[in-house]
């Protein structure tokens, strides 16, 4: 159906001056005169046949109609401007930025991530690892992953799972000279702190931990720590000792046999892993299929590892 609008210059310039309830903020904005910016207001009055500014020395105030019709034109532009973004990103190279924090890279998508690959061969993928926030438009990142509890306002979030927490070893500690049959049989053994959880707030730790499975006499406080959370699950394949571990992140070494968990009992966390992009009204094909390849990825994971977890003590 068509459409019988105004001239779009005109749109703009209204939009703008209504914003700023001054022609000269409008024109440097728009990169033209006041002259033209008033010239355009005037040609939109015109072609609507009502006033949108009452003109006051030399301010200007919106009447009734400019004020009803703002809110609406500005929402316009503003998808306008997100159809565009959309348009360009589709058009860049078939490079699609992740930002990811560090451990989960390692641990979760890149060994995977050959799937993607083969599935979008037109996709090339670039893994940006840090744990800072990024600005999608600035840092020209295209879909993040994060560790947290999803609030994430502005953007559109899609939680990928949970994380729960177990003990987990080399399969060479459960047949050395101190094997691993109760958990009491810790005490024995070099626990592995993995510190990079608490940065996100209170974590089930290893004082927690001992205490779910009723082993009091094991001390929490001794072992080794890490910031960061491959570098502790590392140290546990290596053999040093026994890592209290993040599920997911070890899904990969425990079907590999890298590791094993020595006792059923796992803890939940508060936090999770979340998929997050700009929430524009027209998703970049690549992002949507990066998406919907990482989501069914996380769905697999889901079915597969699906256990009993105990809640936090």
């Amino acid at each position: 159906m068509a459409r019988k609008l105004p001239p779009l210059n005109a749109l703009r310039a209204f939009e703008a001056s209504a914003r700023h309830l001054s022609f000269s903020r409008a024109a440097d904005e728009l990169g033209v005169t006041p002259a033209a910016i008033s010239h355009q207001v005037r040609l939109l009055e015109d072609v609507l046949r009502v006033p949108l500014f009452r003109r006051v020395n030399r301010s200007v105030l919106l009447t009734d109609a400019g004020r009803s019709c703002l809110p609406l034109l500005s929402e316009g532009f503003d998808f306008l401007a997100r159809a565009v973004a959309a348009a360009q990103a589709d058009q860049d190279s078939g490079l699609l930025t992740v930002s990811i924090a560090p451990s989960f890279a390692s641990k979760w998508l890149v060994p995977r991530i050959e799937r993607f690959s083969n599935a979008h061969p037109e996709i090339d993928v670039r893994i940006s690892a840090s744990m800072t926030l990024v600005d999608f438009r600035s840092d020209k990142v295209d879909v993040a992953i994060r560790f947290g509890k999803g609030d994430y306002p502005g953007l559109k979030v899609d939680k990928l799972f949970a994380e729960s927490i177990s003990p987990m070893c080399s399969p060479a500690l459960m047949h050395g000279d101190r094997p691993l049959g109760v958990p009491s049989d810790l005490r024995h053994h070099t626990l592995i702190h993995d510190d990079s959880a608490y940065l996100f707030g209170p974590t089930p730790d290893w004082r927690m931990w001992l205490a779910a499975a009723g082993a009091d006499s094991v001390d929490s406080s001794r072992g080794s720590r890490f910031s960061f959370a491959d570098h502790a699950l590392q140290a546990a394949i290596d053999g040093t000792g026994v890592v209290l571990g993040r599920n997911s992140l070890a899904a990969a070494d425990i079907a590999a046999g890298r590791l094993i968990r020595p006792f059923d009992l796992s803890l939940s966390i508060a936090f999770g892993y979340y998929l997050v992009r700009p929430d524009v009204a027209v998703e970049p094909p690549k992002v949507a299929a990066f998406c919907e390849w990482v989501l069914a990825e996380a769905h697999r994971d889901e079915t597969t590892n699906e256990r009993n977890v105990a809640p936090a003590a």
